[in-house]
């Protein structure tokens, strides 16, 4: 896949501004839209939409297709008339500048409860009509996504290996009594989905005719306390208990010195091979009708992968095995045709790896933020790059460019300043868009920066830090930190680099 010259903006939806507690679908998002085809961008990067799971990080879901009830737009229920106005308003206000989870979510289920009970009462038969054509459509995943949402629900949360009378193991007669007894809760859950497929629909729909595609995150792993793992235990390495006897994670890198324990239950490759990679087929094709383009997260797991034993504190005793690699890209591509896929190749990449990336004519990325403080052949550095590539100053899981640059070691320093032409003391007011400009300089077809980049935030305001399990994915904007200038700048360099229409 080779992209146009273009470039975008990384920006989760939680991130946005609005008084509900979280960013969502709602008015602030087509605003933000709005600003992004007014600084001429062509992407909107997002992060997976997927439920939040422990840390309330967006990368754990209960649910490989599901997406984050959270996001529903509140204000929308209200004008369906299943949301009194009173009921919107948080006692106390919540606050604007992060995401209070304790707080916000259960608030907001509250509310998406209610709701479900009036929609339950009041639906036009117009309304109910699309309700049960939309559970028809999915019932392939929803299904099984509702009733493990109510079962969780029913035993406080509890892992699903640990559900008594026969529900752990899946037996008719055990499914179909939880089915009869929790139908409320199912159709609650079903519900929910329903209004955040109708509400991104919409948004989507709406960024697409503004000129802006949707660039998706597709985790490579899913989390154990998910329905696919519960409903598809045979495709997982699982002891005969249901519990993970291996987890994903990565070795010691730069994140971390004692490596990453994800803690994501592994694929039994073998099973998936022998079902044709069917479960992929679909997983994929369903994400690719939510977004344009699809990252996919944790590439080289896809060509070998990290195996830590469950037992293991930390992911430094673990072990590389090899994964299904061209065997499982050559069926998505015979089922779906050629697909727009990113491949995250950050950390330890090896020939095979690249290999792999490059037999598909996937992009890989590259990092600004790793580029200094070594040699002129580092991979990071803009002089190295080709053009089937998407350049990002940071990602995510990246300090800001602030932040970063207030950190960084004399060495770094002094390498950037001289790569860029500057005097170091000269980069403190503006290494954000220094890098900037240098990633829309460079020779990669695709150029993507953090809004926080964009606004010249602070280590205070970076949204991840990977292998730490509280404390982060709760940063937001607010309007007021916007000046007209930050679209026209971006606009201008867009234009100056080939990057926006002309």
């Amino acid at each position: 896949m080779n992209l146009s010259r273009a470039s975008g903006i990384l920006l989760h939806p939680t991130s946005l501004p609005g008084p509900h507690g979280s960013g969502d679908f709602g008015p602030d998002a087509y605003h933000f839209v709005d600003w992004l085809a007014a600084a001429r961008q062509t992407y909107w990067q997002i992060l997976p939409l997927g439920d939040i799971g422990p840390g309330n990080s967006p990368y754990m879901s209960s649910s490989a297709f599901a997406g984050n009830v959270l996001l529903i737009d509140l204000a929308d229920l209200q004008q369906q008339g299943w949301l009194p106005a009173g009921e919107l308003r948080a006692d106390p206000p919540f606050g604007d500048d992060r995401v209070d989870f304790a707080r916000m979510v259960p608030w907001r289920t509250q509310q998406l409860s209610n709701a479900a009970r009036r929609f339950s009462a009041r639906a036009t038969p117009e309304q109910l009509a699309d309700y049960q054509r939309f559970c028809t459509t999915h019932a392939a995943w929803l299904d099984d996504y509702a009733l493990f949402m109510a079962l969780a629900e029913s035993h406080a949360w509890a892992e699903w290996n640990t559900w008594p009378d026969g529900l752990a193991q899946r037996l008719p007669a055990a499914l179909a009594a939880a089915r009869e007894k929790h139908a409320e809760r199912i159709a609650f859950w079903k519900f929910c989905q329903w209004r955040f497929f109708d509400h991104w629909a919409r948004l989507k729909a709406y960024a697409n005719t503004r000129g802006i595609r949707i660039i998706g995150d597709a985790p490579i792993f899913i989390a154990y306390q998910s329905a696919e793992v519960w409903a598809r235990q045979e495709l997982f390495e699982l002891d005969t208990h249901g519990r993970a006897r291996v987890v994903a994670g990565v070795p010691p890198d730069y994140f971390s010195a004692t490596g990453q324990r994800w803690g994501n239950p592994l694929y039994r490759w073998s099973a998936h091979a022998d079902e044709g990679f069917a479960w992929w087929i679909t997983r994929i094709r369903h994400t690719f009708g939510l977004v344009d383009l699809v990252r996919i997260d944790h590439f080289r797991g896809f060509a070998d992968y990290w195996e830590v034993p469950a037992s293991e504190p930390t992911a430094i005793h673990g072990r590389w095995l090899p994964a299904p690699g061209a065997a499982l890209f050559e069926a998505v591509h015979a089922a779906l045709g050629p697909l727009a896929i990113i491949a995250e190749d950050l950390g330890i990449i090896t020939p095979a790896v690249d290999a792999l990336r490059r037999q598909f004519n996937f992009p890989g990325m590259r990092i600004l933020h790793f580029a200094f403080g070594g040699n002129a052949d580092n991979a990071y550095l803009p002089h190295n790059y080709d053009r089937n590539t998407v350049a990002y100053t940071g990602t995510h899981d990246n300090n800001t460019t602030q932040g970063w640059w207030h950190e960084a070691s004399a060495e770094e320093r002094s390498h950037v300043a001289a790569y860029l032409g500057r005097a170091p003391e000269s980069l403190d007011h503006d290494i954000h868009w220094a890098l900037i400009r240098s990633a829309m300089a460079s020779v990669a077809d695709t150029a993507i920066v953090p809004l926080q980049d964009v606004l010249g935030l602070g280590a205070a305001d970076r949204m991840n830090l990977p292998g730490k399990g509280e404390g982060y994915w709760e940063w937001r904007f607010n309007w007021a930190q916007f000046q007209p200038w930050h679209a026209s700048t971006l606009a201008h360099i867009g234009q100056v680099f080939g990057r926006v229409p002309p």
